[in-house]
């Protein structure tokens, strides 16, 4: 039996779900997926804030 069909009225989308702030929300963990790419980025490579800020920064305007 799946995680939905055990919680009963309780699994599934909640009634508020809204499709705009769904869609919305993908463009930014697409924009995630893409920066991660980056091996600089995915494993942490910057230790200091300003030197992985400049990092975010290029790779985004590279994008």
């Amino acid at each position: 039996m799946t995680g939905r069909l055990r919680r009963g009225s309780r699994g599934g989308r909640p009634p508020g779900f809204d499709h705009r702030v769904c869609r919305q929300r993908n463009v930014v963990e697409r924009c995630f997926q893409k920066l991660k790419q980056w091996r600089g980025l995915a494993t942490r490579y910057d230790k200091t804030r300003e030197s992985c800020q400049a990092s975010v920064t290029i790779a985004s305007l590279l994008l």
